[in-house]
This record gives structure tokens, C-alpha cells and sequence, in this order.
């Protein structure tokens, strides 16, 4: 199975709410883009919550969402991967994104949301243990906006990932 690693992070204008894949998938590690699989849901659902304009290139995109206050990232650094599903990453290979300093750096953050439940699991077997005591942050569980994840309709995965309006 081949190494792979995420990206380095989209970090907004004085973010409050830290949403986190799992893994960039085969089509967004080949575009070097966040959610580039077109059918992904999750650029839709941004501009839907927040307004970005999902019609101009990725540059534009990663643009806008550093006015917001949200910080895009991976709860994983590397792990071995064949494919784009969660269910394919070997955990005894994965290792985690220094979530924590991002916590520690960016004081205002009341919100940590997982795009998906392979995201919360990796997180809680890797960096909550970690997490600072002295601090209140949600942590949320939304339905993956992966085309795999396709039990849910896009309607249904956009009325949960409003939820994270109530943060701003």
C-alpha cells in the first residue's frame, strides 16, 4: 500500500471552528485540492453555509475560506492507503496532525467537526489525550460529504453541516 500525506492546513481569519477530513482522497492528492473528487459535497455545502463562490479555481476557493473562521485540515499526516476509502488506511501506519498547537495557537476555537467518523475515530485514538484541559471545545460528528458516503442525500448532509452555523 502506498504512503500517503494530507496537506497542510487552510487556516481562516481568527478561526473558531477547526473542520477535519480523515485522508484527501486518490483525486484531491493527484489535484493537490482539498475535496477535488467533483462529487464530493463538501465545496456545495460551503457555499451554501458560508457563500464562497465554488465556480472559480482552487486558489480562489482556499482564498476565500481564509476570511472565514474556520480551519480545513486532516485529523491524519501520513498512513498507508490503497484507494480513497477510510476503510482501506492500515492503522498501524497512521500518524497524526499537530492538531493540538493549531488548538493552542488559535484561542478562540470552540469547535472541532469531523467530516465523517473515520475523522473522530483517528482523532480519539491519536489527540484528545493530548488536548488541553483548560479549554471548552465542541467536538462534532458530521455525515462525510463523500460520494462513498452515499446513504445520506446531499439535502440531508447539508441540514446536519448547518449546525456549524451556531458557532459564528
Amino acid at each position: 500500500m502506498p504512503l500517503v500525506h494530507s496537506f497542510e492546513p487552510i487556516i481562516g481569519r481568527e478561526p473558531r471552528i477547526i473542520i477535519l477530513g480523515s485522508m484527501p482522497g486518490v483525486v484531491s492528492l493527484e489535484a493537490l485540492e482539498y475535496y477535488a473528487n467533483p462529487r464530493n459535497a463538501f465545496w456545495p455545502i460551503m457555499a451554501e453555509l458560508f457563500g464562497i463562490d465554488i465556480e472559480c479555481d482552487y486558489p480562489m476557493r482556499v482564498q476565500q475560506v481564509a476570511e472565514l473562521p474556520l480551519i480545513l485540515w486532516d485529523t491524519l499526516k501520513a498512513c498507508h492507503r490503497s484507494g480513497s476509502l477510510d476503510s482501506n488506511i492500515e492503522t498501524r501506519t497512521i500518524e497524526a496532525n499537530d492538531i493540538i498547537s493549531l488548538v493552542k495557537r488559535y484561542t478562540e476555537i470552540s469547535a472541532i467537526v469531523f467530516n465523517g467518523a473515520a475523522s473522530e475515530r483517528y482523532f480519539r485514538q491519536l489527540v484528545i489525550k493530548r488536548m488541553p484541559d483548560n479549554r471548552s471545545i465542541e467536538l462534532i460528528t458530521m455525515p462525510s460529504t463523500s460520494p462513498a458516503n452515499a446513504s445520506w442525500s446531499y439535502e440531508r448532509k447539508l441540514a446536519a453541516w448547518r449546525h456549524l452555523l451556531r458557532f459564528l
